[in-house]
């Protein structure tokens, strides 16, 4: 992706992913068809908001007086931090063309199931945009995935088509592999078309080991920093075959998962299984963590190596600065060199909230922006649905 110059025009991204550890605001620089990361701001979310956002994530019994609350209140709690990090990065909002808000996803069903006697996929990602734009008095893009849905694909992942934008190569085949609490890949063939990408959620990549810690500590830690825990431990060899043998990790892309496939359900089915039973906090941490790197490994060679040659692996998300997970990874795929997201102008922290920037900026200019190759749908659309501040 080319650098922007300094004549273009800002624009903000809000993104708030699965572990819904708190809110990242991305300010970007376009110009044309170029983008530039300026600045970078995580805010973390309110224990109370957090808790009732994995409540509603995890299926827990709420009402739809609760849901509807939640949608309004995160609509506040993403423009006050749209304003914060504008405060932050010295940019008056009057500056800023459009926001680009992902939301926060509680359910996503992308493939057709059966309900009230016909076969229906949803998404529901909330967080009121109208809200965000009356708030901000920006123009905010919010409401990307149900087009996508509409147009017969999953609704995600929606980060290829920047990943194009960002990695693509005239010779090197690249592979974007985001770990986040659901880790997903975007392939892009040396000298490829967007036509010629596409991408996959692999399984879990935070996800399961980041419940396990939270479980282990009372909610003291969040994530196992620098693999401290996993390092402690021992592998558990019957329960990582147990693993291994989920059956997301065989199906065949396009796919997507969420906390509907490796939440606190997953997590508990784990924990009762009787290889777990008087096992050590970290060695399940550290067997979860070989699971997350043997289901990268093993979606490597089974669904891209046969398609696309590729040379490096370039790697973002809060799992790329988890030491063991990395030298697993980077220990099964010989002869691939592994790049870190930032050697590209864009911090592995800030690249989805860089993303929606730049998706909402192709909303506003009534562009295509899904990638066909990686959500399944039947064409490119426009994604999302623009609220104006006035």
């Amino acid at each position: 992706m080319k650098p922007a110059r300094k004549k273009g025009v800002f624009a903000l991204g809000i993104m708030s992913g699965t572990s819904a550890d708190g809110i990242d605001v991305a300010l970007v620089r376009i110009s044309g068809r170029g983008a530039r990361l300026e600045n970078f701001a995580a805010i973390p979310f309110a224990r109370r908001v957090r808790e009732m956002i994995l409540r509603l994530g995890e299926g827990c019994v709420v009402t739809t007086s609760e849901i509807s609350q939640l949608n309004f209140l995160l609509g506040k709690i993403f423009g006050e931090a749209a304003l914060a990090a504008c405060r932050k990065f010295r940019v008056s909002p009057s500056q800023i063309a459009v926001i680009g808000s992902h939301g926060q996803t509680v359910f996503h069903q992308g493939i057709p199931v059966n309900f009230c006697g016909q076969r229906v996929a949803s998404t529901l990602q909330i967080g009121e945009p109208s809200v965000i734009a009356a708030l901000t008095g920006i123009t905010t893009v919010g409401d990307f995935r149900p087009a996508d849905i509409a147009a017969d694909g999953q609704g995600a992942p929606l980060v290829p088509f920047v990943d194009y934008l960002l990695y693509r190569s005239k010779r090197a085949g690249r592979l974007a592999l985001n770990i986040g609490g659901i880790a997903n890949v975007t392939v892009i063939p040396g000298g490829a078309d967007i036509k010629n990408v596409f991408a996959f959620d692999i399984g879990p990549g935070n996800m399961v080991m980041d419940a396990l810690v939270r479980r282990f500590t009372r909610g003291k830690k969040s994530f196992d920093r620098d693999g401290e825990m996993a390092r402690h431990g021992k592998l558990l060899p019957g329960l990582l075959q147990y693993l291994l043998r989920d059956a997301f990790l065989r199906k065949v892309p396009p796919k997507t998962a969420g906390r509907e496939q490796y939440g606190e359900k997953y997590v508990l089915s784990l924990l009762a299984r009787r290889e777990s039973r008087g096992a050590k906090p970290e060695d399940l941490v550290r067997t979860a963590t070989i699971f997350t790197a043997l289901s990268i490994l093993d979606a490597f060679h089974r669904f891209v190596a046969p398609r696309a040659k590729v040379a490096e692996l370039i790697v973002s998300g809060g799992g790329a600065r988890n030491p063991l997970l990395m030298a697993q990874i980077e220990s099964g795929l010989r002869g691939v060199r592994l790049r870190d997201s930032g050697e590209f102008g864009v911090a592995g922290d800030a690249k989805e909230a860089f993303a929606f920037a730049v998706l909402a900026y192709q909303t506003l200019h009534k562009r295509t922006a899904n990638v066909p190759g990686a959500t399944g749908a039947k064409k490119a659309v426009v994604l999302g649905k623009v609220c104006y501040a006035g």
